[in-house]
């Protein structure tokens, strides 16, 4: 009977997380029909709520607004707004920050999470995994002797929280593993392993051979 349970609870928990991430994230995206006026959203138009049209409004605006400024006059216009955000007090602060997170995040030539390391954290002989994002700058470097790495230890199993540490690059052992492969292990606690590299090497070597034969 404990068996049976425990295997339903290892197939629905995931499939109930899942579903409640994807409603949350759906949810908030339909705020977005608040910015429309209150006779074209769709309670008024149909009668009823339906689920998902802000999400798709969302992504359109997202679309639109990244195509708009693809051109000159778009630049100039992105320009002249953050020109005129920075010149705020409090705003310059809180815009500046989240920008420069945002642009090493989601630019395409961005390396926010370079290599997955391991560290000893939070005490020597405790180990944990860490994301290489660079090394210290400004102020901070002038008073670090040696060479020294920015290191990003996340959180389990929500990895969008962690710790800021500043390490001798000498007390990292760098892993021969993806960032994806680092982030899985991570949030499945140690669970899900990634494979080892020369697992792959060899399974890529028989597909080849596989693929000559045929």
């Amino acid at each position: 009977m404990r068996k049976y349970f425990i295997t339903g609870l290892l197939i629905l928990v995931p499939l109930a997380i899942t579903v409640w991430v994807l409603n949350l994230i759906i949810g908030t995206m339909d705020q977005s029909l608040l910015l429309l006026p209150e006779s074209w959203r769709p309670e008024a138009l149909v009668g009823f709520h339906i689920p998902g049209l802000g999400t798709i409004l969302t992504l359109l605006i997202i679309f639109i607004t990244g195509l708009a400024t693809r051109n000159f006059i778009g630049r100039q216009v992105v320009s002249l707004w953050e020109g005129l955000l920075t010149r705020i007090p409090v705003v310059k602060s809180i815009y500046s920050s989240v920008k420069q997170v945002s642009d090493t995040l989601f630019s395409s030539s961005g390396n926010a999470f370079r290599k997955a390391v391991l560290v000893q954290y939070p005490r020597q002989g405790s180990w944990t995994i860490a994301f290489l994002t660079g090394i210290p700058g400004g102020e901070v470097k002038n008073h670090l002797q040696g060479d020294y790495v920015s290191l990003y230890v996340p959180t389990t199993p929500n990895p969008t929280s962690g710790f800021f540490l500043m390490v001798p690059r000498a007390d990292t052992v760098e892993l021969d593993m993806s960032v994806d492969e680092a982030l899985k292990y991570i949030v499945s606690m140690g669970v899900v392993a990634p494979e080892m590299q020369a697992d792959k090497k060899i399974i890529t070597d028989i597909a080849t051979d596989a693929g000559k034969h045929n």
